[in-house]
């Protein structure tokens, strides 16, 4: 009889592949991924098929981690801008609490090896921002471009913002209010 996998385990080996995927891309290496969570490398594949299906699970995971984070006490009835600002602040606290996590979901977001069902059910998790962002462009709120490109803008800043954040933590609150301010000018009317 088959021993039940631990989760504590299939943790452990997501956690190495998140954190060597955001240092080496999605070319680490299983063995390195296995070995780092102390476990063999064929031990990783009981847990997962093959690396395409880690990786895509990886992915998932923090899609999932990032999403539950971002609308922790949504504010659904509040004005677009203090929700816009409830996501930005909830995205710079988590980016600056898992720098792994967000480097690795770089590296997936761009990967060939992301399918696209993979694709569509992460993003599932944003449903009520996407919902907030369509409305906003539909009723004139937000400046008329594409949700896509307030989205690239959005993570440029968030990007840079938590860049400084690493260098100066001290300013932490300095830099999460500077860059708000300059997404929130940008896409706004």
């Amino acid at each position: 009889m088959a021993r039940p996998l631990s989760d504590e385990k299939r943790q452990a080996i997501l956690a190495s592949a998140a954190a060597l995927v955001a240092t080496l891309g999605t070319g680490a290496p299983t063995a390195k991924i296995a070995r780092d969570a102390g476990l063999a490398e064929g031990t990783l594949f009981n847990y997962f098929a093959s690396k395409d299906e880690l990786l895509n699970q990886l992915y998932l995971e923090i899609k999932a981690d990032l999403g539950s984070a971002l609308l922790t006490s949504y504010p659904s009835q509040a004005s677009v801008r203090e929700r816009s600002r409830h996501v930005w602040n909830n995205f710079i606290d988590w980016g600056a609490k898992h720098p792994m996590k967000r480097k690795a979901m770089r590296q997936l977001t761009v990967s060939e090896r992301i399918t696209q069902e993979s694709k569509q059910q992460g993003n599932a998790a944003f449903g009520d921002i996407n919902r907030m962002i369509e409305e906003s462009l539909a009723d004139g709120v937000l400046k008329g471009c594409p949700m896509a490109f307030a989205g690239g803008i959005f993570e440029a800043l968030a990007e840079t913002t938590l860049e400084f954040i690493a260098r100066d933590p001290q300013r932490r609150e300095h830099y999460k209010d500077a860059g708000f301010a300059f997404f929130w000018n940008g896409i706004s009317k």
